[in-house]
């Protein structure tokens, strides 16, 4: 058991934990008390999964947050995922059945009401797509079965291992060629909740190429063409692996979905593909969150174990920028422990990071020609200066993007007119996002930022700071301002 003690220390670390941390909401946590808790646990970004739960729960559970954050002027992302097809076991008979190494199965194209000798899938086409020889994984591999016969409606496996199945258990295909698309009828019923509601982001489950992604935005343009939405595709098959380049880049966040990752795959391989994926992650400057599984003795444990702790700091020291709570969050019995325990381990991981460097800070980057110039001269300057701080004062959140990318040791505030810009630079790493409204020219901008820094104790006057700006109407989207500014000197 890891027994919680206040370091020495503690006084050294940074004030502002710069690893952020996805919470996922369910029946523990969707309380407006319990999500006001998690906001001030230290929750940036809340998930709601739509492979669970009606629609009108989601609904309420949005407004919650919306509200718990408002209540503590608190800057906080919402993402929905869709649940893809993910493909599952029919109802059994019983609720549960018992399958024994060595027994034939069945699997029939119909649904029907299984036993351990004939069962059924939520996917018809699931006789289609599996071939003979086949691995058939059932709960997430604890149940593995073999494909040794295919009929024009059904497919016999034989069982290899042997366990409890029971109703709508998950099932992975790691060797068959799945047909069904990424964005299934159902994804986009619940996609076009997501962009009317105003979601931040939206995952995309079981990503395969960059095709999918395309095929995700197209549907969202066709919903709202204005949407200002960010897409986040979840690695958890091998296809998505195998073009890994082409899907970071195709991507505006990556998720490693390790769970499903590691029964798709040989798990020995996910520690190896994670630090991959963070390391492409930086050279595009996209931002990366690390999830499945993290804290999940936190279930029913108030600590977590050695090992998790391990994990969550391994992944900061991969260069997350977010690491994510599922169970621990939505159906644990310790839902702000567990956000408070990411908080801890991320506060010591980045005070060793601050003495010895990030392990890929050095990756070079893929920016346009100005933006990398300019963001390259904030970091030399943050260096020899050793300013207070970065403001970065952004339209569209891509300054604070590729600041973020740097890793720098001061920390970065990003300023934006737009409420939704700024709730998503909530999630990026480093970053302390604030809404302001639009500014009348560059002086008054200035003296905006500095009453703000001053007012909420960021900054005082004569501190020295660097501003970044890609917020001239000029140069729309371009990042191509860099300044050293002297907090209390503007003047209108």
């Amino acid at each position: 058991m890891v027994v919680w003690r206040a370091s020495q220390n503690r006084s050294k670390i940074a004030a502002m934990i710069r690893t952020k941390v996805v919470a996922t909401i369910g029946p523990a946590s969707d309380s407006q008390e319990m999500l006001g808790k998690l906001i001030d646990a230290g929750a940036n970004v809340f998930r709601l999964n739509f492979s669970h739960g009606k629609r009108e729960g989601h609904a309420a559970a949005l407004q919650r947050i919306r509200d718990a954050a408002a209540e503590r002027q608190a800057v906080v992302a919402v993402l929905g995922d869709l649940g893809g097809p993910k493909i599952r076991l029919g109802s059994i008979a019983g609720g549960q059945c018992t399958l024994t190494a060595g027994s034939r199965v069945v699997f029939q194209r119909e649904p029907i009401l299984g036993t351990p000798a004939r069962l059924s899938t939520g996917y018809p086409a699931f006789v289609d797509d599996v071939a003979v020889g086949d691995r058939i994984l059932i709960d997430d591999g604890n149940v593995l079965l073999r494909a040794i016969e295919k009929r024009p409606d059904e497919v016999v496996a034989t069982c290899e291992v042997g366990g409890v199945i029971s109703n709508q258990k998950g099932i992975n295909l790691p060797d068959s060629h799945v047909s069904s698309p990424s964005l299934t009828e159902k994804d986009r019923s619940d996609l076009e909740w997501i962009v009317r509601n105003g979601l931040e982001y939206v995952a995309l489950s079981f990503v395969r190429s960059p095709k999918d992604l395309s095929d995700l935005r197209e549907a969202i343009a066709k919903i709202d063409p204005a949407s200002p939405i960010q897409v986040v595709s979840k690695i958890e098959k091998p296809q998505a692996v195998h073009h890994m380049q082409a899907v970071v880049e195709a991507s505006d966040v990556v998720l490693v979905a390790r769970g499903d990752l590691g029964v798709e795959m040989d798990v020995a391989r996910v520690p190896i593909i994670q630090k991959e994926l963070a390391v492409e992650c930086r050279r595009a400057g996209k931002p990366i969150i690390i999830a499945t599984q993290m804290l999940q003795s936190m279930v029913n444990s108030p600590v977590p174990t050695r090992a998790e702790v391990s994990d969550v700091a391994n992944a900061i020291l991969d260069d997350a920028d977010a690491v994510m709570l599922s169970a621990e969050t939505s159906v644990g019995q310790y839902p702000v422990k567990a956000v408070e325990t990411m908080r801890r381990i991320a506060g010591e991981t980045e005070a060793f990071t601050s003495r010895f460097g990030h392990p890929f800070s050095s990756t070079p980057a893929r920016e346009t020609p100005v933006a990398k110039a300019v963001i390259h001269g904030a970091s030399v300057v943050v260096r020899d200066l050793k300013p207070k701080l970065v403001a970065a004062w952004t339209e569209n959140g891509e300054a604070a993007r590729l600041l973020s990318r740097h890793r720098l040791d001061v920390p970065i505030v990003a300023l934006a007119s737009c409420a939704t810009v700024c709730r998503q630079m909530a999630l990026l790493y480093g970053v302390q996002p604030i809404c302001l409204p639009d500014m009348d020219g560059p002086n008054a901008m200035f003296v905006h930022l500095d009453r703000v820094l001053v007012s909420r104790g960021l900054a005082k006057p004569g501190d020295q700071i660097v501003v970044v700006s890609d917020a001239r109407p000029e140069v729309p989207g371009e990042t191509d301002t860099l300044l050293v500014h002297t907090v209390g000197e503007a003047r209108c």
